[in-house]
């Protein structure tokens, strides 16, 4: 808030100067400092600690920023330092802890609408380790904008159309008798493998799959009846995945449209698309113009030599149903980098047709992501080289947690040990994710993700459990209990604790202009570790001055309150035993 509040001040000064403002990494170099003097030293052809200084100089005159800066500094060779005046912090805690459950909400986002698309796994398919990714950071981004103000579509792309359902309704037909007639998603996979394998022998298999398809299309019967049966179960499974991660989809709202909610929609795409058409080998391809961006894609087929459908166009038919609609600001596309080369030509024909689909002012996005690696550096992946069910993954590190849980609370019950168990190893799974930038690839290491003196979801965890020990210990809440005196709050950490909070909302906002959830993550750890620091050497409880008690015991709810927010953020449960 500081941050932003400074901000704006310089760019008055200094209106079209490119600048920025960094908390320094030592308490010694200020709490905010600017580079704001070699810009315009450079643009200016001046000395930047002149600059500074003169700058300096308006600043400390500022009626605004007397009353939050106790010190500003020039230092060589031209950074302009602001120190925070203890006064100032002493009654931002005061306002911080009056709206504690809400700081770090806004309305930046106010009466705009911003859809996230995510996880998106196929139906017929197991969700797997590839699919982590985009769900959780998905999630977070989401209850990021939702805080910021904005009205939010969480838009679970479920794909369930395409040919290779018309193979799976084949595989059915010929062998679902062998499964006695279970309709489980591991048998619907084995199907589907099997039909590839037997397609190998007899390539006569890959009509008859194409066919059922066309059948699909046209509405048969018999084939409809087994595609919404295969949609139905997947669905079952999602949902009991989603359970687990402590994601929450609506799913008649969520997935309401998912790829084959557009089937009927696509002739009007593909008429839009004729002007830029051509044929090639009986398929329909869309050839880019020069002006395109980015220049040189390559063309990209739209309707196959057979008349089926393509993703690509499945996605325009989507995208105009959601400008039409829902008049989104932005779409965010929560997708890996290797389908980077997709949003290019998705975006750049969404461009092209502009108005025609409804597209004018509203931001598209593709939030891209990394691969889940294991420690070697590899795709992570079983023994044979088969992708991981995200279940198992789940599974395994919750029951890691457990053993760690059991260990530190032999006296819980099984059920108690249970839940925190499963909500500190989601936790971590979530954390070991959303602290990397999502463009990075994601290394699974199980002991450092579950490390609770570490980098971790379980040690943000953990320090929210200690402040929640000390205020059970202290009984009722800080309303209850007078006199507060801010003033009394001298200690260095103490006064680094409230500087701390003071960047929350910062923080926050940074996650919406970066569609990525790492700085977050980060200034969350780094917040823990200055709750510990003033946990271990400041009394509290024991402190014989009942005014600075109840003071101490302020900051320490406050403190734990947007804790909590952070990790409710990132969709990591905030537990008060650990």
């Amino acid at each position: 808030m500081v941050k932003r509040l400074l901000k704006q001040k310089l760019e008055k000064y200094f209106p079209g100067v490119d600048f920025d403002i960094l908390v320094p990494p030592d308490d010694k170099m200020g709490d905010y400092s600017t580079n704001v003097a070699f810009v315009l030293a450079k643009k200016e052809g001046k000395d930047p600690m002149k600059v500074g200084e003169e700058l300096a100089v308006d600043l400390r005159k500022d009626r605004d920023l007397i009353g939050i800066f106790e010190k500003i500094e020039v230092v060589k060779p031209g950074f302009v330092n602001f120190f925070l005046g203890k006064e100032f912090l002493q009654k931002q805690l005061e306002e911080i802890y009056k709206k504690r459950d809400s700081f770090g909400k806004s309305d930046a986002g106010k009466g705009k609408t911003v859809i996230v698309e995510y996880s998106s796994p196929n139906i017929a398919k197991p969700m797997h380790i590839g699919h982590l990714r985009s769900t959780v950071i998905g999630d977070a981004l989401a209850n990021v904008y939702e805080s910021l103000g904005y009205k939010i579509i969480r838009w679970n792309y479920v794909g369930d159309w395409g040919t290779q359902f018309g193979k799976l309704i084949a595989a059915w037909k010929k062998w679902g008798k062998e499964f006695g007639g279970t309709n489980t998603l591991n048998a619907m996979l084995r199907l589907y493998v099997q039909y590839h394998e037997e397609t190998k022998k007899h390539p006569e298999l890959e009509g008859i799959g194409q066919e059922e398809f066309k059948k699909l299309e046209q509405g048969d019967p018999e084939n409809r009846k087994l595609w919404e049966l295969f949609r139905e179960e997947s669905i079952r499974e999602f949902k009991r995945i989603y359970d687990d991660l402590n994601i929450n989809f609506d799913f008649e709202r969520d997935v309401a449209k998912s790829e084959s909610g557009y089937e009927k929609d696509l002739p009007a795409i593909i008429e839009l698309l004729k002007p830029d058409l051509k044929k090639s080998e009986g398929a329909l391809v869309f050839e880019f113009s020069p002006e395109a961006i980015p220049a040189n894609l390559p063309s990209t087929i739209v309707v196959k030599s057979d008349g089926a459908s393509v993703y690509l166009t499945r996605e325009l038919a989507t995208l105009k149903d959601r400008l039409e609609n829902y008049k989104p600001d932005k779409i965010l596309y929560v997708v890996a980098n290797q389908q980077t080369l997709h949003f290019e030509q998705l975006f750049a024909i969404a461009k092209k047709l502009g108005k025609k689909i409804g597209l004018r002012n509203t931001e598209l996005i593709h939030v891209k992501f990394g691969m889940v690696l294991g420690e070697d550096g590899k795709k992570l992946a079983t023994r044979e080289g088969k992708v991981i069910p995200l279940q198992d993954v789940i599974d395994k590190i919750v029951a890691l947690a457990g053993k760690v849980v059991k260990e530190k609370n032999p006296e819980l019950s099984e059920k108690e040990s249970d839940e925190i168990a499963k909500a500190v190893g989601v936790g971590a799974l979530k954390y070991g994710d959303l602290k990397q930038h999502p463009h990075t690839d994601m290394v699974f290491d199980w002991e450092a993700m579950l490390d609770i003196s570490g980098n971790s979801g379980p040690y943000l965890q953990y320090t929210y459990a200690r402040l929640s020990s000390i205020l059970v210990k202290a009984g009722p809440t800080t309303d209850n209990r007078q006199p507060i005196i801010c003033e009394l709050l001298n200690h260095e950490l103490e006064l680094r604790l409230m500087k701390r909070l003071l960047e929350f909302p910062d923080a926050v906002e940074k996650c919406a202009d970066l569609n990525a959830l790492n700085g977050l993550a980060l200034y969350l750890y780094e917040f823990s570790n200055d709750i510990n620091r003033f946990y271990e050497s400041v009394r509290v409880l024991d402190d014989e001055n009942i005014e600075r008690r109840n003071t101490r015991l302020m900051l320490a709810e406050t403190a734990a309150a947007v804790l909590e927010r952070g990790l409710n953020i990132l969709g990591i449960k905030a537990l008060k035993r650990v």
